[in-house]
């Protein structure tokens, strides 16, 4: 009965699942070595979060069901950040003011991808988006091409039958 009781909501075990799909896919060297993108903190956190917007964007069309997951999706999200603060030495106290600051960079992150979407065919505004993102403070000669990619992995997502992300599986672009 306790097991039960404390037993986690599918919808929460399955973010969690496609958390680590998402951690799997921004974790590949490729990103770094072959699009250029910083791998620095700030770097990893702009592909962590560009993965998990792509992510939430395919389950926003998927109904309740893939709500609920997309909303734990990024609450697995926010908890790594957590975590990953903490293991940075980021003390308890400021713990708090450097996730609303992350909450509110992802909040604005995605308004700004939105936009940049809405824009397509024309990929200038995502190009433009990427580079003073990803690429803050970084050479930006890469920034199509992690354009491409983008738009690689949105189009693999696109074509996922919703029931496997449901599932907590993701078929990512070799791309």
């Amino acid at each position: 009965m306790l097991d039960r009781l404390f037993r986690p909501r599918p919808a929460k075990l399955t973010g969690r699942a496609l958390y680590s799909k998402v951690v799997d896919q921004s974790r590949r060297p490729a990103i770094y070595r072959d699009l250029g993108a910083p791998d620095t903190v700030e770097g990893r956190f702009e592909i962590y979060t560009l993965h998990t917007m792509v992510v939430i964007e395919r389950l926003r069309a998927g109904g309740r069901q893939a709500g609920e997951v997309s909303q734990a999706l990024f609450d697995a999200y926010l908890k790594h950040l957590d975590d990953a603060l903490r293991e940075l030495g980021v003390g308890d106290l400021s713990v708090g003011k450097k996730m609303r600051k992350l909450g509110e960079a992802f909040y604005g992150r995605g308004k700004s991808y939105d936009a940049a979407l809405e824009a397509l065919p024309d990929k200038a505004p995502l190009v433009a988006l990427l580079a003073r993102t990803v690429y803050e403070g970084a050479d930006p000669a890469q920034a199509p091409a992690l354009a491409d990619y983008l738009l690689a992995q949105r189009a693999a997502l696109a074509a996922e039958p919703i029931e496997r992300l449901l599932a907590g599986e993701i078929d990512w672009s070799a791309a």
